[in-house]
């Protein structure tokens, strides 16, 4: 037969279905031997979830801020990467400064009004110099002193009031402005070294309408190429809004544009009156309803919980009965002072109880707007991203290290001021991710794998299902356990098993450079049939031979501090805890969201230190000592 003949049979075979080719089923025996099972003996191989933890700081200025650069800053965005990478520096007041150990990531996030205008000042720039006031400002901050403080004191004011000079105001699409944004940009393309050093482009945008502080970190995953499409947006008209709304809109218009992804970081929530979690009506009008809600939650996915300006989990009056509520409390007003706190202002101001009025808003308007994961970071005014108590270089960089720092107010209106002492030493985030990349980091921060602490670089594993049992506490790999049997912190628990209780896997090992663990408890919000609000914190697992009493709660640690020479022993506490908890009192009815704390033993606190090194006294009301924490991401229980 022609070869012709015999391909035009096989090709009408194979068209109809009846291909020579197709031979009869083997045996499964055969096919065994075909597909040999895989020898399994490494524990690491396959393990397709991330696996270490990245540190970072998302909310540092430099002198390109218009308040750090009136408050002495002189570092760059430059200098700030560099001094993160853990590069030695010169601050701006004349200390060497090094960190203790690298960062792994840095968000640059001068303020995004005026940005640029300071070092535009300070080097005598003509455009500065031709307008009256600008020659004035200038000749007050070369003179130095006194005089160059009042200076400053005026520019801020000036801007926060709305009567700044509109000849030297740096407003997007001026070229001081533009020149500001790119340095900015090219400080983080030239640091980003994807694997080693990850550099993210970003922002502040500082709505203080009133006092009220509201402000916003925006983070692009994106590089200069995406980031320089549009320049960030403000706070004041034309250019900008001081409502989040709005901001929300330009992070949608930002994404259309350019194919980029951005989010937003809300921080600094006990600064706000009670304006940063409404549950009615926000601040600039309108409800909270669906739309609010769904944008919110769109584009906010995390929340500063802790900082320089004090720390935002929780309020001893929001949650009395729990004995660390009232940790680094910030509580006398809004961010300049110009109006007190009241106890009702309270409600809207802390991460804690915003978890719960998310369950409340779900509920009223179908979508939670509050459901964020928590961060910490430092939001310092220096270009040095330091929150070790040991090595804390403060504020602003007026409220750098010397002898007068911890007496002297770190802010001052009237009567009313935040004590120098009054400043925390805090904090960083940890981010699980599979690798350092901007894509990698920026993806956990979406799905809200991170967790905060006040400073010390603790490794925290939280996990929630249906199934962990106290065995699971034995494997030396939790994560394994943990993605495979549940979900992160971060994450929804899936369909409930019939008859089952939430179950929660959480471990813990200590910075080698920091104190042991005291405990770790979980902290569990919902709402009880009434709709309203409840809490309850759990000890879960805790070092030492102690015992809870019968309303749950667990002696002190102790304290080893000694305040003389600012040491102290880890010879209480241990180094790691494991533990998995069943909520004991579980409703399926009914919204629930959990989050776990892990407790530090008490160390000396960075006042103690500076009382040792420069050998003063400090004010009785500062504390001596402090149990750092660590927050971790919730997850959400919805019936």
């Amino acid at each position: 037969m022609p070869i012709s003949r015999i391909f035009s049979i096989a090709l009408l075979l194979a068209y109809t279905g009846f291909s020579s080719a197709q031979a009869p089923m083997p045996s499964e025996e055969s096919l065994e031997r075909a597909f040999p099972k895989q020898p399994k003996f490494s524990p690491y191989v396959d393990r397709n979830f991330p696996t270490k933890v990245f540190w970072g700081d998302t909310h540092l200025h430099t002198g390109n801020s218009l308040d750090a650069g009136a408050f002495g800053a002189r570092l760059t965005p430059d200098d700030a990467y560099k001094f993160a990478k853990g590069e030695q520096l010169t601050s701006s007041s004349g200390f060497k400064a090094r960190l203790g150990q690298p960062l792994d990531f840095l968000v640059v996030a001068d303020h995004s009004d005026n940005m640029g205008f300071f070092p535009k000042l300070n080097s005598g720039d003509p455009a500065m110099l031709a307008d009256p006031t600008g020659q004035r400002w200038y000749d007050m901050i070369q003179e130095g002193g006194q005089t160059a403080t009042a200076a400053a004191v005026e520019i801020i004011q000036s801007l926060t009031g709305n009567s700044f000079p509109e000849a030297l105001y740096l407003a997007p699409g001026t070229p001081g402005y533009r020149d500001a944004w790119e340095q900015t940009m090219d400080a983080a393309e030239k640091h980003n070294e994807p694997g080693k050093f990850t550099a993210f482009i970003g922002y502040e945008w500082t709505s203080t309408d009133g006092g009220f502080n509201l402000h916003r970190v925006v983070i692009y995953r994106d590089d200069k190429s995406k980031a320089s499409m549009m320049e960030p947006y403000t706070t004041l008209p034309p250019w900008g809004s001081p409502d989040p709304r709005e901001l929300w809109k330009w992070l949608g218009k930002y994404e259309d544009r350019t194919g980029g992804e951005i989010l937003a970081i809300a921080h600094n929530g006990n600064m706000s009156n009670g304006h940063m979690f409404p549950t009615n009506r926000p601040l600039y009008g309108g409800k909270v309803d669906r739309d609010y809600a769904e944008q919110r939650a769109r584009w906010e996915p995390l929340y500063e919980i802790t900082q320089i300006k004090g720390d935002g989990e929780a309020h001893p009056l929001l949650s009395p009965n729990d004995e660390f509520a009232d940790y680094e409390t910030w509580a006398v007003g809004n961010l300049d002072l110009s109006e007190l706190k009241t106890d009702k202002m309270l409600v809207g101001e802390y991460g804690r109880t915003a978890l719960q009025l998310g369950l409340q808003l779900k509920n009223k308007t179908g979508v939670n707007p509050y459901k964020f994961g928590f961060i910490g970071a430092t939001d310092s005014h220096t270009g040095l991203a330091t929150a070790e108590e040991n090595n804390f270089f403060g504020k602003h960089s007026g409220a750098e290290p010397n002898a007068l720092r911890v007496k002297h107010p770190m802010a001052k209106v009237g009567e009313n001021e935040y004590p120098g002492w009054s400043m925390v030493a805090s904090g960083y985030q940890g981010v699980w991710a599979k690798e350092n990349t901007r894509e990698a980091l920026f993806d956990a921060m979406m799905r809200k794998e991170t967790y905060a602490t006040t400073g010390p670089r603790m490794l925290v594993r939280f996990f929630g299902g249906w199934e962990f049992t106290e065995a699971d506490t034995m494997n030396r790999l939790p994560a394994d356990i943990g993605y495979a049997k549940g979900v992160p912190m971060g994450g929804d628990l899936n369909q409930r098993p019939q008859g089952k209780s939430p179950s929660f896997l959480v471990a813990a090992l200590r910075d080698p450079q920091s104190g042991n663990l005291d405990r770790i408890q979980i902290v569990k919000g919902w709402l009880d049939k009434g709709g309203k609000r409840q809490e309850k914190i759990y000890n879960v697992v805790w070092s030492g031979e102690r015992t809870l009493d019968a309303e749950g709660k667990l002696p002190p640690v102790g304290n080893t501090v000694d305040v003389e020479t600012a040491t102290w022993t880890n010879s209480i506490g241990e180094p790691e805890l494991i533990g998995v908890w069943t909520d004991p009192e579980f409703d399926p009815d009914v919204d629930a969201v959990y989050y776990a704390r892990v407790m530090e033993i008490p160390t000396p606190r960075w006042t103690t230190y500076e009382a040792v090194r420069f050998g003063i006294d400090i004010p009785e009301d500062a504390p001596t000592s402090t149990q750092e924490r660590a927050y971790t991401s919730a997850i959400w229980y919805t019936p």
